[in-house]
């Protein structure tokens, strides 16, 4: 099974280098991310080594970060990409904290 994997992989990256120059770093981000995470992420662009990706929020955008290792080794054939910045949609960051920063406001208020 094992050298089945590894025939579809080959398969697969032959493919991938057929891809126009343009749609390159979707097609590498959607192969080395693979089916699950390229369904919730989105690459937004690609510009001095640098490839951004669309998150739907602040967890994925952790969860990914940990792995960007991984992901880079994998683009590593078909990509020169020097590192991933995740970014959530929409830009929006919520509070850190919204209930500490509120408890420290009263707090400050009385005191």
């Amino acid at each position: 099974m094992e050298k089945a994997s590894h025939t579809l992989q080959r398969l697969m990256l032959a493919a991938l280098r057929r891809v126009p120059a343009a749609e390159l770093p979707a097609a590498a981000w959607d192969f080395a991310a693979g089916q699950k995470v390229a369904e919730k992420t989105r690459v937004v662009g690609c510009t001095e080594g640098i490839l951004t990706v669309e998150v739907p929020d602040v967890r994925w955008r952790a969860q990914l970060q940990s792995m960007a290792p991984q992901f880079l080794s994998r683009m590593a054939e078909l990509i020169q990409i020097e590192r991933i910045e995740f970014t959530v949609k929409g830009g929006a960051e919520p509070e850190r904290n919204p209930l500490r920063n509120k408890s420290t406001q009263w707090g400050r208020r009385n005191a």
